[in-house]
């Protein structure tokens, strides 16, 4: 009778390889948000420009929240289409707002884009400012 043996470096061979984990999405788009942000874009008569996403320092908890128009991104811009919408969001403000989720919201208190952001690990009553874990990031000067 016949033993296998087996070890470690023959095992490995015949293991199943896993597939990696699917890429997390710099950001998303609420599909409210979006039809929000393409509506603003055609009032403001640019309908193919951008929407542009960056943070900067400031604010009440170190990192404050900014959008803005983008007539086209820039040459270290992340681009990113969602629901009919482009989002640009240049390198600095990108590991700070890694997997971030831009909304609109629309009630008594406010209506307006939110952000929410898995980094952030506080941010001020208004939500428009963060800070994050580690103190993490370099946040884009105001301009």
């Amino acid at each position: 009778m016949a033993t296998e043996i087996f070890n470690e470096k023959s095992m490995t061979a015949l293991q199943t390889p896993v597939a990696p984990a699917p890429a997390v999405e710099l950001v998303t788009i609420t599909p409210k948000a979006a039809e929000k942000a393409k509506a603003l874009l055609a009032e403001k008569g640019q309908p193919d420009a951008a929407l542009r996403v960056f943070v900067v320092g400031g604010g009440c908890s170190g990192y404050q929240y900014g959008m803005s128009i983008a007539d086209a991104p820039e040459a270290d811009d992340a681009v990113i289409e969602q629901e009919g919408v482009r989002i640009v969001i240049d390198a600095d403000s990108q590991q700070l707002i890694s997997g971030a989720e831009i909304d609109y919201v629309d009630d008594l208190m406010k209506s307006g884009f939110t952000i929410f952001n898995p980094t952030a690990t506080s941010s001020c009553a208004c939500g428009s400012s963060f800070q994050t874990a580690d103190g993490s990031g370099q946040a884009r000067s105001c301009n």
